[in-house]
């Protein structure tokens, strides 16, 4: 495929970007510092995966409350400003584009990460799964639901936190609302019972994002913002909702009053035909929804990628594990090569084994 509609330009927001390849978000836990920064390995990694047309990074915690993993990184204070500038940096003189994934995990945190302090929610609901912690898996435990005065700070923390995002050198940030974080925790029915003006109906429930978003693009502009949904309720910490299908039709519709820079679509990683309400083939049905950017995610290989482009379905697609391990994915897929195999052992621990000394291919192959 000389002509592949994944090598073909693209603008987003303010930016014509080389290729329709994006790196996906993945959480590799390797900031093992008292700052929670990135460090030089970092600097090496998404280097080396410039040039992909996007790299988002791995999900950024906005403030020390929104931390739920060990080794994650952050964007709430000077030295983790100064850390991901020299990502940037490097990023950027290989001629890449790059994102920053801001979040809060809610919920899904633990005690152990707050001084014995409860993990915040919505409400105070259990999500009933592991929490992985310095001293291993634990279960996690009912969180505190958030005071409505509370609200409003945490809205700024990510505001702030996008503002940093720019300070570092950043293209954009993306606002994660999937995977049963904190955005996603407030938009499902399952796991918000509120009772005042952020929970019930779905433009009460979307009422978090909505403020979220209207700091965010006010602080940093909308062409340099973008979000990420999981409209079938899947993901690494799924909730339930009595209704996606009309969640995701509505908070979707009105996203298009932003003008944001994409919209990031996860795809269902399993069949969701059982589940009322819910839309199996996620791009496909929310793309008409939708006027802007649109990147379609989960399961993707190079012949899917160039299809769902080809269809008008996507713009862009984004590649996880594959870039693990293939760093230069899109010269592999130009010349249709073989793919190097990721070692799931070191996906999320280790130093520069399984992160940083995955080769290139060998010039001769090239």
């Amino acid at each position: 495929m000389p002509d592949q509609p994944l090598l073909q330009p693209v603008t987003l927001g303010p930016y014509t970007l080389k290729n329709r390849i994006v790196m996906a978000p993945m959480t590799r836990s390797r900031a093992n510092n008292p700052d929670r920064a990135p460090t030089n390995m970092h600097v090496t990694y998404y280097g080396q995966r410039a040039s992909a047309g996007l790299i988002i990074t791995e999900a950024t915690q906005v403030s020390p409350q929104g931390v739920g993993y060990i080794h994650t990184p952050g964007l709430h204070s000077a030295a983790q400003v100064a850390a991901w500038r020299d990502v940037t940096t490097a990023v950027h003189a290989a001629g890449g584009t790059i994102f920053s994934q801001i979040f809060h995990v809610g919920r899904v945190s633990h005690p152990d990460f707050h001084n014995g302090e409860l993990p915040v929610a919505p409400s105070a609901i259990n999500p009933e799964a592991m929490s992985f912690t310095t001293k291993g898996r634990q279960q996690t435990v009912t969180p505190r639901a958030l005071e409505t005065a509370e609200i409003e700070g945490v809205v700024a923390d990510f505001v702030q936190a996008a503002k940093n995002a720019v300070k570092a050198g950043f293209d954009g940030v993306e606002l994660h609302g999937a995977n049963g974080y904190l955005i996603n925790q407030f938009l499902a029915d399952g796991a918000n019972q509120r009772d005042d003006r952020y929970g019930g109906s779905v433009a009460n429930r979307s009422r978090f994002l909505f403020d979220i978003l209207d700091g965010v693009t006010h602080a940093i502009g909308a062409r340099r913002t973008a979000l990420r949904l999981g409209p079938s309720g899947l993901g690494a910490l799924p909730i339930a909702d009595s209704n996606s299908r009309m969640l995701y039709e509505y908070v979707i519709t009105r996203l298009n009053d932003y003008k944001l820079a994409y919209l990031h679509l996860i795809e269902p990683s399993y069949s969701v035909a059982d589940i009322p309400n819910t839309v199996q083939n996620v791009t496909r049905h929310f793309r008409p929804f939708f006027d802007g950017v649109l990147v379609t995610n989960n399961g993707y290989d190079r012949e899917r990628g160039n299809a769902v482009i080809a269809a008008g379905h996507a713009d862009l697609v984004a590649y996880g594990k594959p870039f693990i391990s293939n760093p230069d994915l899109p010269q592999r897929f130009r010349l249709n090569a073989p793919l190097a195999e990721g070692d799931a052992a070191t996906f999320y621990q280790g130093g520069r084994e399984g992160y940083i000394d995955y080769p290139p291919l060998r010039a001769e192959v090239a």
